[in-house]
C-alpha cells in the first residue's frame, strides 16, 4: 500500500501543493471548496467559516469571500492556468441550532457558487447542506475526494 503524505486542514486554512498529498478536514457548517488542475495534477483545499469579509479589522480566509480567492491564487502562483481548474464543494451543514438562525451553513455555500460561477471555474461536484457533518480527504494529485457523514454534532 502506497504511502501519501497528509495534512490536516485547520479551519481559516489554506493549502495548495503540486505533489501526492491526502488534504482532510472536517466541516459541519463551514465550507470546503477543493480545487483541482487535471493537466498538470495540483490541487488544494479551503476551509471557511463564515461566507463575507466585510474589510473591518484583519483580512483573513476565515472568510469565503477570501478563502476562495487565496486558493485560486495559490494555485495559480503553482503555474496553473485558471481555466484548467475545475471545483468540488463540501459542508455547509446546519450543525448547531443556535446558528441556524443566521443561515451559516447556506450562506457560506451559496458564496462559494457565486465566486466560482464569477471566476468560470465549474463545478465538478458537491455534497453540501444537511444536518450532518462530514470529514472529507482530498487527494491533490488526482482531485478525488472521500467523504464521511459524521454524527449530527461535530
Amino acid at each position: 500500500m502506497a504511502k501519501y503524505e497528509k495534512y490536516y486542514l485547520q479551519p481559516s486554512g489554506v493549502y495548495v501543493v503540486a505533489h501526492d498529498c491526502l488534504i482532510h478536514t472536517v466541516l459541519g457548517s463551514c465550507v470546503a471548496v477543493c480545487l483541482y488542475d487535471p493537466e498538470n495534477a495540483i490541487g488544494g483545499m479551503n476551509h471557511y467559516m463564515l461566507p463575507l469579509w466585510n474589510g473591518d479589522g484583519l483580512e483573513s480566509p476565515r472568510y469565503g469571500n477570501v478563502a476562495i480567492y487565496k486558493l485560486i491564487e495559490e494555485m495559480i502562483k503553482l503555474g496553473v492556468k485558471k481555466e484548467n481548474i475545475v471545483a468540488k464543494i463540501f459542508g455547509g451543514g446546519k450543525i448547531l441550532n443556535d446558528i441556524n438562525t443566521f443561515h451559516v451553513g447556506e450562506r457560506n455555500i451559496a458564496i462559494a457558487y457565486k465566486i466560482l460561477g464569477e471566476e468560470g471555474i465549474p463545478v465538478l461536484a458537491s455534497s453540501t447542506g444537511g444536518d450532518r457533518g462530514r470529514k472529507i480527504i482530498f487527494r491533490s494529485s488526482t482531485g478525488e475526494v472521500l467523504q464521511k457523514y459524521l454524527n449530527k454534532s461535530v
